[in-house]
């Protein structure tokens, strides 16, 4: 079982352990029947789909089945050479770390419709501080100091986040074939926002050419956060989502080279 030993680490995590039980016991089972049993969000299920993707095949009808190492697996934890389960004491990194990547926020979006007004309220919240405070939104950057007016302000910012769920869901399906669990990225991007969202707050109590030097930080919190969106909302393993990320923030800097907005 060398080769089972390698992913402990994966088999940690009860759903995963749930999936594979369920397809040694079913034989093959489809996508949408498989989210029932487990009562998960689409992007959960893709999600561990993919980090048993060594285990897991599928057939000409797109139902998934286990491949030999599955199978394998399967009679290892029948036969109990497998510990039925893999704890392992939390380290003070990892319960950071959660709390970095906002995991609660992200774990109760499998339900989207309980935690989206609570998402859109994060980027109305953005919006409004940017209206305050007189910066010009462009979804990664701020400048200083906009002649718009108070209204406008909230809906350059609202539709630039909404500009990035539209952008991101097709990139993720023209790249990784995902379709499914839009509300669910929707409402994991709101989350994701919440970063950016406070830095208007921020100059308030500090200059703007001394917060600035905070936004580096907080850009890049938010890229942290905006690929664990793509993870939780369309399942992508974080390797993939960063790739997302990224094009994104590319994007966003030629787009606002070619306004002019940077020399």
């Amino acid at each position: 079982m060398e080769d089972v030993s390698k992913y402990y680490a994966l088999l940690k995590d009860p759903t995963r352990r749930k999936i594979i039980e369920i397809l040694g016991e079913q034989g093959k089972i489809g996508f949408k029947e498989l989210r029932q049993i487990l009562g998960l969000g689409v992007g959960t299920v893709y999600y561990h789909l993919d980090m048993l993707s060594d285990f897991i095949v599928q057939d000409k009808s797109r139902k998934y089945m286990l491949n030999e190492n599955g199978k394998l697996l399967y009679r290892s934890m029948k036969e109990g050479t497998l510990p039925p389960t893999l704890s392992a004491k939390k380290a003070l990194s990892s319960k950071i770390g959660k709390w970095l990547f906002l995991t609660p926020l992200f774990l109760r979006t499998t339900k989207p419709e309980r935690i989206l007004p609570f998402s859109i309220a994060i980027i109305v919240l953005g919006g409004i501080g940017c209206a305050i405070t007189k910066l010009d939104p462009f979804l990664f950057f701020y400048f200083p100091f906009s002649t718009y007016e108070f209204e406008k302000i909230v809906a350059f910012y609202f539709i630039g986040w909404v500009g990035l769920f539209l952008f991101s869901d097709a990139l993720t399906y023209l790249l990784y074939k995902r379709v499914g669990g839009e509300l669910q990225l929707f409402a994991c991007l709101g989350v994701a926002s919440f970063p950016l969202a406070i830095f208007p707050y921020i100059t308030m109590f500090l200059s703007y050419s001394i917060a600035k030097y905070l936004l580096l930080a907080l850009q890049i919190w938010t890229l942290l956060l905006i690929s664990a969106a793509f993870t939780f909302g369309k399942g992508l393993r974080l390797d993939k989502s960063i790739i997302i990320s990224l094009t994104t923030l590319y994007l966003n800097v030629i787009i606002l080279v070619l306004l002019g907005k940077f020399p």
